[in-house]
């Protein structure tokens, strides 16, 4: 069992030091990759030029520029809300970036009131992500954005 409230304290210390988006979106994929059980890949995708582009991760070589409305994470972007799927062979239009992932959860990360990015975890299971990891991964990105800073 994930232990969430303790992520995002250890989110909320690191960003203390700071806050800066590149080294705390680097240390948040590392805290995810090493705080939660049987995946393949955590991190980033920011907003740039109208689409995502690759941002801080953990796990195989990533996709780079993903349009809006294609794919788990420019879904979630474009829809601006989370999104969890349990086979991700069965969503359409899925890039297959890592074709060892079967499930994916991604949630959208806000700054001054716009989508700024998403953060994508996937797992080689089906159906990894419940609902309690859901709710657990929304409030790590409420605190992300509490103390991030773009600029």
């Amino acid at each position: 069992m994930t232990d969430y409230k303790l992520l995002k304290n250890q989110l909320i210390s690191l960003a203390e030091e700071e806050a800066n988006y590149l080294p705390l979106l680097s240390n948040a994929s590392a805290l995810i990759f090493e705080g939660l059980t049987d995946l393949n890949w955590a991190g980033f995708y920011l907003m740039n030029k109208g689409s995502l582009l690759l941002g801080p991760f953990q796990g195989k070589v990533a996709c780079i520029r993903i349009p809006l409305g294609k794919g788990v994470c420019g879904t979630a972007a474009a829809k601006n809300e989370t999104i969890l799927v349990d086979n991700v062979h069965e969503f359409p239009g899925h890039i297959a970036c890592d074709g060892a992932s079967n499930s994916e959860i991604v949630i959208p990360i806000h700054y001054n009131g716009e989508v700024a990015g998403v953060l994508d975890i996937d797992s080689p299971k089906f159906s990894r992500f419940s609902e309690t990891d859901r709710l657990g991964l929304e409030g790590f990105v409420r605190a992300l954005e509490s103390v991030i800073s773009f600029e």
